[in-house]
């Protein structure tokens, strides 16, 4: 009602006819809210007589009530604070509550949502600060870095110059410590244990390199393997692969030769021109044996290939250049065909080796009672020259090979730190332990021959044809 009050005021003042209008309201004789206006007068100081003759205040009476009646019929459409509304008990509109209670639930939940946005904001601009903490942080440590490892003054950090000895540094600008240019490393100590074998190499017999390169001598070293080539089938899990020391005309140093040994009927002899030739794979000729041979004990020497044939405790000489067996000899009372193998098996009974001294069998008898016998062959007739017998059992080592008319033996097939386990020497016809480290790469070696002429051991690996470098003592 107050509201209605001060409308039809400010209604009077802006029409000009009078500065104040008071309003009176009250019940008539039926009951009826009835409500006066008192106007004052801007013109006239008293009301003429007759009042109501005036035309121009009539109608402004009219006016204003027909002004109030309408407002009070808006009032009471929109149940606000008229009259009727404002009353105690007035009803509202049931619709218009609930949704006026949904506009209030969406605009909470709209305040809610800003509310959070506005943290995660604060917390992204929190975290964007801290990364560029970092970020600066981070510069300046390259920064120093590169300062310290690239004084001033030089031409880069690969220049290998030192600074002047009568340089007088500025405590001042020189940081406590600093690293060192990178022409230099860091070296760390450590403490390993090294054979004696190897301590022996370093003092008595000087540096890589020094060894004796032309004559003869004890085995100090042998290096890590190197692979030459690898089979492609399981025929070649385990083979022979060699090269002659002392080749024939038309053959050389550079010819290669491989048997892959799987099977029972081995025959295929693989002629390579050269290492590389074997690596990729395509041999220059296949000889066809006329007899199979047995295991991984072969050998090629002077322009023959050397091996045992199957099922047999002979010895044969197969000529490269006529392609016929020219020699064939039996080694009296020696194992064949899984009697006196090495620990891997294979029967690897006879084995045939070459060193400095010429052509060399590897075997057992039953009178020797599994250790180890060796005999000197004549390369041409296989006539045995000379034989020894060792205290080396033959199923206790997994390979053996001669240098220098000394025989060693390799203690594992499989373990990865094998080594070098025995030696026996042939002029003495002693024998002692070593421990001279040999590697088994890839954990089956079947095959290992020493080769003079390059001064490297040959081996076959679970399908890989390497070499050793070996270092021999002076004599």
């Amino acid at each position: 009602m107050l509201g209605v009050w001060l409308l039809l005021w400010g209604s009077v003042a802006l029409g000009g006819r009078a500065d104040t209008a008071f309003l009176h309201r009250a019940h008539d004789s039926s009951g009826h809210c009835t409500y006066s206006f008192t106007v004052a007068s801007p013109i006239e100081a008293a009301c003429p007589e007759d009042a109501g003759g005036v035309p121009e205040l009539r109608a402004e009476l009219a006016a204003l009530a027909a002004r109030l009646s309408r407002l009070e019929s808006r009032e009471r459409g929109v149940g606000g604070s008229g009259p009727r509304g404002a009353e105690p008990g007035g009803a509202r509109d049931p619709q218009q509550v609930a949704s006026t209670a949904r506009l209030e639930a969406a605009y909470g939940e709209l305040l809610r949502a800003k509310s959070r946005l506005e943290e995660e904001k604060g917390r992204l601009e929190r975290e964007k600060e801290e990364l560029g903490r970092r970020l600066e942080s981070s510069a300046q440590e390259i920064t120093r870095l590169r300062a310290a490892r690239c004084p001033p003054g030089r031409e880069g950090p690969g220049r290998d110059t030192l600074p002047s000895a009568h340089a007088v540094p500025d405590p001042a600008a020189a940081p406590r410590w600093e690293p060192q240019p990178l022409a230099y490393q860091e070296l760390q100590s450590e403490r390993t244990e090294v054979p004696v074998s190897r301590l022996l190499e370093e003092t008595a017999l000087g540096r890589p390199g020094k060894e004796d390169s032309a004559g003869c001598g004890q085995l100090v070293w042998v290096g890590e393997p190197v692979v030459f080539g690898r089979a492609d089938s399981i025929a070649g899990k385990y083979g022979v692969w060699m090269k002659d020391p002392e080749p024939v005309p038309p053959f050389t140093r550079d010819n290669t030769w491989r048997v892959d040994t799987v099977g029972t009927e081995v025959r295929q002899l693989f002629q390579y021109e050269e290492a590389e030739q074997l690596a990729r794979g395509y041999p220059a000729k296949v000889h066809i044996l006329p007899r199979p041979l047995e295991s991984t004990g072969a050998v090629i020497y002077r322009g023959g290939l050397f091996f045992q044939p199957r099922h047999s405790r002979s010895v044969a000489r197969y000529d490269l250049r006529g392609e016929t067996i020219t020699a064939e000899r039996e080694i009296p009372g020696a194992g064949y065909h899984g009697q006196y193998p090495y620990s891997w098996g294979g029967y690897t009974d006879i084995d045939l080796a070459v060193d400095e001294t010429g052509l060399w069998v590897i075997y057992s008898t039953e009178k020797a009672r599994g250790a180890i016998v060796l005999s000197k062959l004549d390369p041409e007739t296989l006539e045995i020259r000379r034989t020894w017998e060792t205290n080396i059992r033959k199923r206790g080592v997994a390979n053996s090979f001669l240098i220098c008319g000394t025989l060693y033996t390799v203690s594992s097939y499989s373990a990865p730190n094998a080594t070098v386990n025995f030696a026996y020497d042939t002029a003495t016809g002693t024998s002692r332990a070593l421990s001279i480290p040999f590697e088994n790469r890839f954990r089956y070696l079947s095959m290992l021959d020493y080769n003079p002429a390059e001064r490297q051991l040959f081996a076959w690996d679970s399908f890989n044809m390497v070499t050793y470098p070996v270092r021999l003592s002076r004599a």
